[in-house]
């Protein structure tokens, strides 16, 4: 029975990986510190006998006892209104964090994938994104704590795998959606449908002319789970291809919560990429892996989770 160790467990993304892996027959050893991680995430899987959680910080020595045979990074601040709030910790978390549980991977000859993000191609130049491309980040604008943290993690992770002979793994991850995010999270689809079901505006920033390419949570983790069994050591994007316009999401999403709300605009935040939209040739190529799952039902499915978990 293999071991799997995820960090950030209890975040969004982390703790529908932890219901994977253990569906997949894995032990799971979950480790967050619950800076933006929330238990109730991960409370169905208390008690289960191969789940297992640690309230740690990743940026501190790890003990792991026993095997352990993969290692998924998953722990950082990961929207704008986390990492905007708490940038020391969201650079610590890339750096020392990525450090530190590399260190992990390497004492127990573990497999590593490290959760990257598209934000490591900044503001682009280049559309749609492919893997080959370096980016166009702004080191030391506000977003530049969250970008650049990921970047020397792609880094770190490369030098580990080249220097120390580490199976490692980097997944790119595009917007991702799905129940258990925050509505107060600070990214597009939980801002707008917290609005919408509120009955108050909705809040486009810019002139909503932006693009986002929105991928379903069960997508992304068929396709992280894909590339942890692979044998592909060069970041891979997951994310889903089609792509919106901010505005035309928003509308989307009135009319999904069947609201009244109205759509207004406000200045973009700095740095805010005008365009995102994953070039997935090689998950596709490589993995096998498409995105099943329409925009309308993962919406659906979205919208009717917030509304219970609200009680809006």
């Amino acid at each position: 029975m293999k071991t799997a160790v995820i960090t950030g467990g209890a975040g969004f993304l982390g703790s529908h990986l932890c219901d994977r892996l253990i569906a997949e027959g894995m032990n799971v050893i979950c480790i967050d510190n619950l800076l933006t991680g929330n238990p109730a995430n991960i409370s169905h899987l208390f008690g289960h006998d191969r789940f297992s959680f640690v309230k740690h910080d990743v940026t501190n020595f790890i003990h792991v006892p026993g095997d352990v045979d993969y290692i998924l990074h998953f722990a950082s601040p990961a929207s704008p209104i986390d990492y905007l709030k708490l940038p020391i910790q969201t650079l610590k978390v890339g750096s020392l964090g990525t450090h530190k549980v590399l260190g992990l991977a390497k004492e127990k000859k573990a497999r590593f994938l490290l959760a990257s993000t598209s934000e490591v191609y900044g503001d682009p130049l280049v559309h749609p994104q492919k893997e080959e491309y370096w980016g166009n980040v702004n080191p030391i604008g506000p977003r530049g704590v969250y970008d650049e943290a990921k970047r020397f993690a792609e880094a770190i992770t490369m030098a580990y795998h080249r220097y120390h002979n580490l199976e490692t793994r980097i997944v790119r991850i595009f917007n991702t959606y799905g129940p258990r995010m925050r509505l107060d999270d600070g990214r597009a689809l939980p801002s707008f449908v917290g609005q919408a079901l509120r009955g108050e505006d909705i809040t486009v920033f810019g002139d909503g002319s932006q693009t986002r390419s929105f991928c379903f949570v069960s997508d992304l983790v068929e396709g992280i789970f894909r590339l942890l069994l692979s044998d592909e050591s060069n970041p891979v994007n997951i994310g889903n291809p089609e792509e919106i316009t901010i505005q035309q999401f928003a509308e989307e999403v009135v009319r999904a919560t069947n609201s009244n709300s109205k759509i207004i605009f406000t200045p973009l935040p700095e740095d805010d990429p005008k365009v995102r939209q994953p070039d997935i040739s090689r998950a596709q190529s490589i993995l096998g892996w498409n995105p099943k799952i329409t925009r309308q039902e993962g919406l659906f499915t979205t919208v009717a989770y917030f509304r219970k978990s609200s009680g809006l």
